[in-house]
């Protein structure tokens, strides 16, 4: 299983940018999960991470990260990391 997490924060500039990116990744790719996280509601999550800066996207592949890619990024750089 790939898992995306999607770490975010409502009043993050970048992140709003990144968020219909997210949204089409979500309907176009099949098998992954994305899991969107709320720094400012789940702290305690950003920290197991060792997340940062925001926004952060962590791949997972059968619970092991695999990939990270930190700020605004293209489509295609995502779809790389998840493949």
């Amino acid at each position: 299983m790939v898992k995306l997490l999607d770490f975010w924060a409502q009043w993050c500039g970048p992140c709003r940018i990144m968020n219909p990116i997210i949204d089409e990744l979500e309907k176009e790719i099949k098998g992954i999960e994305i899991e969107r996280i709320n720094v400012d509601e789940k702290p305690d999550l950003s920290s197991k991470y060792g997340v940062m800066s925001i926004p952060t996207y962590i791949i997972e592949k059968d619970g092991v990260e695999v990939g990270r890619k930190i700020g605004v990024t293209s489509k295609a750089d995502l779809v790389s990391l998840l493949k």
